[in-house]
């Protein structure tokens, strides 16, 4: 199989009937069939996989063919979203990871603050031998904020906040003692207990370690050279 890209079109609405005509007019552009069409995949949306009226029903009706697939690596994602929801420490633990992303992000000023600390710590580490120089090491890098469409994003932002550690801390102390807004001050302080309880700490090493897992196969469900034989292994190996 060979993929090519084709082209990016506006629509005026993302309803399945808008699509399915934009979609109409970039296959006559191109001189293509819906007729041949033998496969087709979104993101789980109801207006793009919906059973009857999303936009895989209405190529359906038009092509049996037209297989459809819900990418497999975005219902992997949708999973570890889902039943991290189920537990009430586990959900509590990502609703202040990403209240803590979001404060220490807030401004260009914080932003500069952490990246500054953070770059004091890696040279420090470097200074003591606790880490170790190499091409592609101890790269300087910021926060990212989680989201639960992006696949990977609880794993990659769970990481950081590990290797920025110290520099968080930082800056929020910054923010509770220095900030004249009192609703800020008491955000920022409240962050700060939680970081330093146990059952944060824990819920996060905890979490790192299952992501990294679920990462893996997400990465390996995204590759090009993929095959169903292996990826069914892998499904099986996660679990």
């Amino acid at each position: 199989m060979i993929e090519r890209f084709l082209g990016i079109h506006e629509v005026p609405d993302t309803s399945s009937s808008s699509l399915k005509n934009t979609l109409d007019g970039m296959f006559a552009s191109h001189g293509l069939s819906i007729s041949r069409l033998r496969g087709q995949g979104y993101d789980g949306a109801s207006n793009m996989r919906g059973e009857f009226h999303g936009l895989q029903r209405r190529i359906l009706d038009e092509n049996p063919y037209a297989f459809y697939i819900h990418c497999f690596a975005h219902q992997l994602q949708l999973v570890v979203v889902s039943v991290a929801k189920c537990c009430s420490s586990v959900f509590d633990f990502f609703g202040t990871s990403t209240s803590i992303v979001n404060n220490v992000n807030a401004s260009c000023k914080r932003r500069d603050q952490l990246s500054q600390r953070h770059h004091e710590d890696l040279v420090n580490q470097l200074e003591t031998g606790e880490i170790f120089p190499g091409r592609g090491k101890n790269q300087e890098t910021n926060l990212a904020r989680p989201g639960d469409t992006r696949w990977g994003s609880h794993h990659k932002t769970l990481s950081r906040i590990y290797l920025m550690w110290n520099a968080i801390l930082e800056v929020l102390e910054n923010i509770a003692e220095d900030t004249t807004n009192g609703g800020k001050r008491y955000v920022a302080s409240g962050l700060l207990k939680q970081m330093e309880t146990f059952e944060f700490v824990l819920v996060m090493f905890l979490m790192i370690r299952l992501l990294a897992k679920t990462n893996d196969l997400s990465q390996c469900l995204q590759k090009k050279d993929q095959n169903i034989i292996r990826a069914v292994g892998l499904i099986g190996t996660t679990l």
